[in-house]
Order: C-alpha cells, then sequence, then structure tokens
C-alpha cells in the first residue's frame, strides 16, 4: 500500500468514528492523555499513575529525549541498551526480531500499544520490527511477573509503548535524516487544540533502506544470498479527546504500520514480507465520586503478516478485540483498583486448516498501601478461557524506606503463558491439550534515588513448569501426524540473576551504566538457555557544552549459545556508539550518530549479519 494512502486509510477511519461520537455528545473537548505526566511517574506498574518513587515493581523509563537521540535506530536496538532486556535477530533492520527480558523468551512478555495489547497469537510476542520507533513518545519497561495485572503471557515483564500526544498549542514538527546502507527517514506532525477544550495530535512517518545481507556465506548454499536486504517502514499515528460534561472524557487513540522488508532463504529468490500492525481504541473516562474513577476502553489490534520465499507464500493473521472497564478507588492514600476485562483472538493462517479463535473473561483486583516509611502492594485475577480453562494468578509487594532516598523491597508473584495457536493447532507440531506455562517468581532488590545518584539492584528468581517445546516420543500423541515430534509441555527452567543501573548527574557531564549477572537454565536439560548471555550490560556518557550535546554508549554481552543443545557458539561483543546533538534555533536540533564506531563483526544469532560501522545525520524541528 502507498505511504499516501495508508495515511488516508488510517486517518479517515478513526476520524469518522470521533465525528459521530461528537454528534452524540455536542460539548466541548479536553485531550484525554493517559500518558500526560512527569518523567518521575510510571503507569504501567500499577495500570494508574504513581510517583516512580512509590513504585515497587522494578522498572526503566525511556523518555522523548532519549529517543530523539537515537537517531536511526530503531526500537529493538534502543531496548538493547536498557538492563534486563537481550535481543535477537534475523539479519539488520526489519528483520524478524525478539526481545528477551530476564532471560525469557519473547513470548513470555505483554507488549501494550496505550494501554492496548498487540503480539502475533500464532507465533507469539509481538513483531518488534513493525513497531515504528518514529510514533513513539515513551516507553515504560517494568519487570518481573505482571500476570495478576495483564493476564497471560506477562512472565517475563511488560513494555508499554506511548505514541506522541498533543498539547495546547498547535505545534508542526517535521524530522529528517540520511544515513549508512541507504537510510532515509521523513516524519512529519501536527499537534494542538481546535477547540479550547479539543486537542489532538497525528504523526505520519517514512524510513526505508537498501540494508546489507540478512546471512553470512557461513549460513551454507541452502540459506545464504549474497543479496542486499533492505526494508520499508510507512506509519501513521493519532490521537483525539474531547470533555464531554465535567468529570466525563473520552478519547480515541490508532497506530498503524506497513513494513516490507527482504530477508534470505537461498540464493536465486528475492525473499520478502509485507507485516502490518494495527490499534484502534476508544476510551471513556469517568469520575464518578471524588475517590472514585472509572475508565472503559474497547479497543481492536491486529498483527497481519505475509511471506513470499523461495519455500512458498503464507499469511498470518491475528485479530484481538478487547473490552476492559477498570475502577480506579482512593481510600486515603491507598488505592483499591477492581478491573474486569473480555478478550477475543481470532487467527486466520494459511498453514491451519480453517480459522480458530478463543475468547478469555478476566477479573482482577489490586491494592495499593502506603504508610508512612511502608509501601505495599496486592493483587489478584482470574482468568477464565474458551480454550485452556481457568488460570488464578497473584502477588504480592512491600518496600520500607530507610531513608528518603534509599529502600528495600521484596517479592513474590505467579505468572503464567498461554499457549500459542501454532502451539494447539499447527498441522503435525500443534496439540490441541497443550496447557499454558507456569512460573513462580521471587525477588529483593534496593533502590536509591536523591534526584542526583540513582542506583538499584535486584536479585530475582523465577522458575518455571510446563514450558512447551519440540519434542519426541510418548510425549505426543499417537498418530501418524506426529512421527517427528511435537509442542508439549515437558520443560521446566529456572531464569535468575541480578541486575543493576546506576546513573548520576554532575553539573554538565551525566553518566548511565548497567549490569546483569545472570544463569537462564534449562533444569529439564541442565542446558543454559538458547542465545541468553550469563552477563550483559551497558555504559553512557554524555556531556553538554553551550547548545550541544555529546555522548558515548557501549553495549557488551559475553558468550551464548544459539541451540538448546549448547553446541554453537555466538562469541561475546561489545559494541562503541558516539552521538551528538547541536540546538540551531529554539525548536531546532540537529543530529549526528556513529553506531559501532570500532566496526566489529558479531552475531546476534548464528550466521545473521548485523550492522558494521555506520552514520546517521537528521534535523528535528518541534520535536523534543
Amino acid at each position: 500500500m502507498p505511504f499516501f494512502e495508508l495515511i488516508m486509510t488510517s486517518v479517515c477511519k478513526p476520524l469518522a468514528i470521533s465525528l459521530a461520537v461528537a454528534a452524540v455528545f455536542p460539548s466541548s473537548f479536553a485531550f484525554a492523555e493517559a500518558a500526560e505526566f512527569a518523567p518521575t511517574v510510571v503507569v504501567t506498574a500499577g495500570r494508574q499513575i504513581q510517583a516512580a518513587k512509590d513504585v515497587l515493581a522494578d522498572n526503566v523509563v525511556i523518555d522523548a529525549e532519549e529517543i530523539a537521540k537515537s537517531g536511526a535506530s530503531g526500537i529493538v536496538d534502543l531496548l538493547q541498551q536498557q538492563r534486563g532486556i537481550e535481543i535477537y535477530r534475523n539479519g539488520g533492520p526489519g528483520t524478524a526480531a525478539s526481545v528477551l527480558m530476564r532471560g525469557g523468551a519473547n513470548a513470555q512478555n505483554v507488549v501494550l500499544v496505550d494501554g492496548v495489547r498487540i503480539g502475533s497469537s500464532t507465533t507469539g510476542g509481538a513483531s518488534w520490527s513493525a513497531i515504528p520507533l518514529s510514533q513513539i513518545e515513551r516507553i515504560e519497561i517494568v519487570y518481573g511477573p505482571l500476570s495478576s495485572l495483564y493476564g497471560a503471557d506477562a512472565m517475563g515483564g511488560v513494555i508499554q509503548i506511548f505514541t506522541k500526544k498533543g498539547g495546547k498549542v498547535m505545534t508542526p514538527t517535521v524530522s529528517a535524516g540520511l544515513g549508512s546502507y541507504g537510510m532515509r527517514k521523513i516524519d512529519v506532525g501536527i499537534s494542538g487544540a481546535i477547540a479550547e477544550n479539543l486537542n489532538f495530535a497525528l504523526n505520519a512517518g517514512h524510513e526505508a533502506a537498501d540494508g546489507f545481507s540478512a546471512t553470512k556465506p557461513a549460513a551454507g548454499k541452502y540459506s545464504f544470498n549474497a543479496d542486499k536486504d533492505g526494508h520499508s517502514l510507512d506509519s501513521v499515528s493519532g490521537r483525539l479527546g474531547w470533555m464531554v460534561v465535567k468529570d466525563v472524557e473520552l478519547g480515541l487513540n490508532f497506530l498503524q504500520s506497513r513494513l516490507e522488508s527482504q530477508f534470505d532463504s537461498g540464493p536465486g529468490y528475492d525473499d520478502s514480507s509485507i507485516q502490518k500492525l494495527e490499534t484502534l481504541a476508544l476510551n471513556a473516562k469517568a469520575k464518578l465520586a471524588n475517590n472514585w474513577l472509572s475508565n472503559v476502553q474497547l479497543a481492536q489490534t491486529a498483527d497481519k503478516g505475509y511471506s513470499n520465499a523461495s519455500y512458498g507464500q503464507s499469511q498470518i493473521d491475528t485479530t484481538q478485540t478487547s473490552l476492559n472497564w477498570q475502577n480506579d478507588i482512593s481510600i486515603g492514600k491507598d488505592v483499591l483498583q477492581l478491573v474486569a476485562e473480555r478478550r477475543e483472538e481470532k487467527v486466520n493462517a494459511t498453514s491451519l486448516a480453517h480459522s480458530f479463535s478463543r475468547s478469555t473473561n478476566s477479573v482482577a483486583a489490586s491494592y495499593v498501601l502506603k504508610r508512612d516509611a511502608h509501601l505495599a502492594s496486592a493483587s489478584a485475577r482470574a482468568d477464565d478461557s474458551s480454550q485452556y480453562g481457568q488460570h488464578t494468578t497473584g502477588s504480592i509487594a512491600y518496600g520500607y524506606r530507610l531513608t528518603d532516598a534509599l529502600r528495600l523491597n521484596a517479592s513474590y508473584g505467579s505468572s503464567f503463558r498461554a499457549p500459542t495457536f501454532n502451539e494447539l493447532y499447527y498441522p503435525g507440531y500443534g496439540v490441541a491439550t497443550n496447557k499454558p506455562e507456569q512460573a513462580k517468581n521471587a525477588e529483593a532488590g534496593v533502590y536509591y534515588d536523591d534526584s542526583i545518584f540513582q542506583f538499584s539492584a535486584v536479585y530475582y528468581q523465577n522458575k518455571a513448569t510446563n514450558l512447551l517445546v519440540y519434542t519426541s516420543g510418548d510425549k505426543c500423541p499417537v498418530s501418524p501426524d506426529y512421527k517427528y515430534g511435537c509442542a508439549a509441555n515437558v520443560n521446566k527452567a529456572t531464569m535468575s540473576g541480578l541486575t543493576m543501573g546506576a546513573s548520576t548527574q554532575m553539573d554538565a557531564l551525566s553518566l548511565r551504566a548497567s549490569l546483569d549477572l545472570q544463569d537462564p537454565v534449562d533444569n529439564t536439560t541442565g542446558k543454559r538457555l538458547a542465545r541468553r548471555s550469563k552477563q550483559h550490560g551497558s555504559l553512557a556518557a554524555e556531556y553538554t557544552i553551550a547548545k550541544a550535546k555529546f555522548g558515548i554508549e557501549s553495549v557488551f554481552s559475553d558468550r551464548r549459545f544459539d541451540d538448546l543443545a549448547n553446541s554453537k557458539s555466538l562469541p561475546g561483543y561489545a559494541l562503541l556508539n558516539l552521538y551528538g546533538t547541536f540546538d540551531l534555533a529554539p525548536n531546532m536540533t540537529a543530529i549526528a550518530r556513529w553506531n559501532n564506531v570500532l566496526n566489529k563483526d558479531y552475531e546476534l544469532a548464528k550466521n545473521y549479519s548485523t550492522a558494521g560501522s555506520n552514520v546517521f545525520l537528521g534535523l528535528n524541528y518541534g520535536f523534543k
């Protein structure tokens, strides 16, 4: 679909819905923005706005400035720099990518866009390469089991993406840049107030790159192709908000992206894929009493993937529809939260005999307590699926302030992952009776923040059972269809480790560092989980001189194994990046980045290429 057509399709449908709502409730507007908060608060950890100093769950916030400085890097590369996170990708930008939290799998974390769950119910996990960084204002990463708040799949944590929002002043924005491997990108947007209480934001982006070969010659004659594997990503997002009457707000937000990318599956064929991500959400928020805030959200998301490869063509589509009703009731300094949800998943795939669907009804309750130096939270959730039945999870956390800056934490929680539709119904692999994976996590940590120096250290141990893996023998149904094996609940694993982060501001110099020491083990085999390291981390320093900022970053990891048998080693690596920004005018900034300065040859997945030394030059107008 051409870029202009994508924009028109994405904008007209949500706008028509908003105008229809306006006809029913003719009144003045106010921008209902769930993500309108200061840098010192976190929303995702408790499904409510909380002061960061009061959040008991381990978390990281990536703000608009850090996103802007990332230049041409995509969201996967940005997440790689955060503690507790590892990535792998089958080639350069645009190819299939996975994000691992605390040693868990890509399918063992929940990804939200403005409170709406995204991802594939067939393959499991989000389609990361299709998420456009150009549309993102803020990212919150919350680590640990959060199934008691978000339901299935929140075993390793939750990553929530907030798209760009508007303000009261009409503001145009433009960003453009060029880089290595034929990278070119342009983003445009406008936001502001149309009427006294009507605010909106509309942003569109396009990026493309010629790329490099996704595979290396060592991949072999049946996989390697020397051609360049580029990508093109078009995206658009928007928001509308309106106060119907006092204490009653309505809002709408949407995101659409279309990723066309090339990959390798052998010589002599131009393998390509098209991945579409679509989200649309309507929100209604009302203050039912002085201490009672109620929010209803109706949303639909789609993850659509088409592949044209030498081995054939395939289409895999997931559509999720959700209805959520959340009530936050303040009791003094405490908050009682009550949630009711319904989520429907529908899958259509050429690899499946016919379409499949399932629905999940959920109820949840949580309580956040504040008593002087004491902080505590407790939550419980019951999920009832039409496919895998009932599942109950819970968590409890306690924190104690030794001083205003120093706090100790401890928590315990359970979580689960629902089997994907491939693990249930893929011919010759899926088994319809497969059950959810389960995990129990315990952790303890120390947090220090005196507004100048911040430090955190958290030890965690997450024990998982009923892991779904490819196996054979008596674990599979007796049928000729499973002569090569099947997916079955047979494995156990322990993801344990120590994750540390620190940052400080010393006049013009800011420093940041993280280090993860982990031991992600498959207890069934005694081997390390594939593509997980024992140690990984990052270092960064930034210095400000007048209107300019200069930064240096390093991301490092020790060796990993590409397979479950730990027979194929992936050597460790350390990357060095440089960047600089310069304020040309009050609303105009120039950006320069030099990634992989030392031209390190490394692999995130065996025999798949990564970018060498590359540069990006950009100009931003109106962006933060």
